[in-house]
């Protein structure tokens, strides 16, 4: 089992990178800028949480980006790891286990962003629907492939 959460681990880093890579492609080929969403919701959990970013406005925001985008991390390795943790007992077509996985990490990103009140889908328009569930499919996709490589590596 720790050999099947470890492949999940190493799985969702590939997923998240690749999910990385088709965000920022996504930015340079249509020209829009990155999303504030991540750094606001890091400054929102670490008010939730009592934590002070500091006094400076400047230095805040920096550390708000900063754990924002590690809050991007810590969720692509973990559902990695729950992918991981799943994919030894269930047993579906790796399609199948792509597109869910990526279902599983959009829902794992966007539910809490709803819950702080930091978006809303109903006002995302096709264009924000398809920037939010490309990168995930692509990360479904990464992150299947790259468990099947690192699980079977081992065996």
């Amino acid at each position: 089992m720790g050999r099947n959460l470890v492949a999940g681990a190493a799985a969702g880093a590939v997923g998240t990178i690749a999910l990385d890579i088709t965000t920022y492609l996504d930015m340079a080929v249509r020209g829009r800028p990155s999303s504030s969403i991540p750094s606001d919701a890091a400054g929102k959990l670490a008010e939730l949480a009592g934590l002070d970013l500091g006094d400076d406005k400047e230095t805040a925001g920096n550390r708000r980006s900063g754990l924002g985008a590690l809050l991007g991390y810590a969720a692509g390795v973990g559902a990695g790891v729950a992918y991981g943790a799943l994919r030894s007992r269930v047993r579906v077509p790796k399609p199948v286990a792509a597109v869910g996985l990526g279902a599983a990490a959009m829902a794992g990103s966007d539910v809490p962003l709803v819950a702080l009140g930091l978006t809303d889908p109903r006002e995302w328009g096709a264009a924000g629907w398809a920037a939010d569930i490309v990168p995930h499919l692509v990360y479904g996709f990464f992150t299947a492939l790259a468990y099947e490589g690192f699980a079977g590596a081992g065996s």
